[in-house]
């Protein structure tokens, strides 16, 4: 009984000085709030390029809620593990990052730890923000300290248990945070270097275009840059996986991020739009940098592919009869701003639906959520919108346009379609 009796307490202290360890190696202390922002520093050609690199990391895109103020926080992120909201990053001294000094920032953008050491859920990407340079984050820096200050009280993300308790955050980072500024590649030339540098820091694109583990984590290896999710939208392969039924080049990738728009692949739709906003203010050089870098995750030698054949190809003659339901709800719907019916080659450019990635992906999000949400805010005015036809076509009725338009372009109709059409209905209603 003795012997029991000491196992116990035996086991009781262990479980006390582990707790106590582990307490101890997870504490971040408080950094001291600053008294005033030091914008006398910041120059204003420093300010102008964080300008450049808040719109390449997307600040504004995650960190400003529906009809919100910009940067004033609040969007609701919702998560396998519950919902986020995003902080206020205004310099609002009791509400935004106003108290926080450069080493405050420093910390929480490359090690996930805000001022008062509170770890920070990954949703914020400082996995990425922890590869950028001391020169751009005091950059991003200036710029975001001197920009209006918004007082605006974010909603607290609470989630359950256990995921409610940050520090654990300690060892996901342990696992998975790699501290470190991107290194040049010495076999590479330096543009495909600034592209490796761009596309891994700020850009953070492996966030969204990377599938994840089980604890959230980017996989890696052949599953980089493999395809991802965001928002209920698919982020499509930026490798050779890609559903595209042309392939992507050079060019292509170049003018998609500086207009949002391709002809050969389609129009920037869903939480992209804002990202191609915030790219198309990027210098011409930076742009083909991240194109160069990106192609060397597909075969940059491969054929371009002729565009009007395939068109020709895939919308020549009719597939199914003109009279089936299918093809009268594209009329009624598609018709006036796609020109056309399926069955025919007179496409308009808004954009040429039988080169659509959407239509062609082995998963039918996209195209569902194209259909759902329209396009109510373009990367660029200039490209106009498109409606939304959530409470104009039934479930039914958007699985059978869409099922329709895939056998026109000889693509296997989707399986269970009108079911995914509710579902994804139903995730994203709370939205409208």
């Amino acid at each position: 009984m003795k012997t029991f009796k000491k196992i116990v307490l035996g086991g009781a202290a262990l479980v006390v000085v582990l707790a106590a360890a582990g307490l101890a190696l997870t504490h971040q202390g408080e950094i001291a709030p600053q008294a005033s922002i030091p914008t006398a520093e910041f120059s204003p050609q420093q300010i102008a390029k964080g300008k450049l690199l808040a719109a390449m990391g997307d600040c504004a895109v995650c960190h400003t809620a529906p009809n919100g103020k910009t940067n004033a926080g609040g969007l609701a992120m919702p998560s396998p593990f519950g919902t986020i909201y995003t902080s206020n990053i205004t310099p609002d001294a009791k509400t935004g990052i106003g108290s926080w000094s450069f080493e405050a920032f420093e910390r929480a953008m490359r090690h996930g730890v805000d001022r008062e050491g509170q770890y920070l859920y990954p949703a914020f990407p400082y996995t990425a923000f922890s590869r950028v340079t001391d020169e751009d984050m005091k950059a991003l820096y200036a710029f975001l300290m001197s920009e209006p200050a918004v007082e605006n009280e974010a909603p607290k993300t609470t989630l359950n248990f256990p995921y409610n308790v940050r520090r654990g955050i300690a060892a996901w980072n342990w696992l998975y945070l790699k501290p470190g500024v991107v290194k040049d590649d010495e076999k590479q030339a330096p543009e495909w270097n600034r592209g490796a540098y761009l596309v891994e820091g700020l850009g953070h694109c492996s966030a969204c275009h990377t599938p994840r583990n089980g604890l959230a984590a980017e996989k890696t290896g052949a599953d980089h840059f493999a395809g991802g999710s965001a928002e209920g939208w698919d982020a499509p392969a930026l490798t050779a996986k890609s559903a595209s039924p042309l392939p992507w080049t050079k060019d292509d990738l170049v003018t998609y991020m500086k207009t949002g728009f391709s002809a050969r692949h389609g129009v920037a739709a869903g939480p992209m739009a804002p990202v191609a906003h915030g790219l198309g203010q990027q210098s011409d050089e930076d742009l083909n940098a991240i194109a160069t870098y990106l192609m060397s995750y597909r075969d940059a030698s491969a054929a371009p592919g002729d565009a009007e054949a395939l068109i020709k190809e895939k919308t020549a003659t009719p597939k199914l009869a003109l009279d089936t339901e299918g093809y009268r709800l594209y009329q009624g719907a598609c018709m006036a701003c796609h020109r056309a019916d399926p069955s025919a080659s007179t496409f308009g450019v808004r954009p040429q639906l039988a080169l659509s990635t959407s239509l062609h992906a082995e998963s039918p999000d996209n195209a569902i959520m194209a259909v759902l949400e329209g396009v109510q805010k373009p990367a660029h005015a200039e490209l106009g919108t498109m409606p939304a036809f959530r409470h104009a076509l039934s479930d039914a009725q958007i699985a059978t346009l869409l099922n329709t338009m895939r056998a026109q372009y000889g693509v296997a109709e989707w399986s269970d379609l009108q079911n995914k059409v509710s579902k994804l209905r139903q995730q994203t209603a709370a939205a409208h």
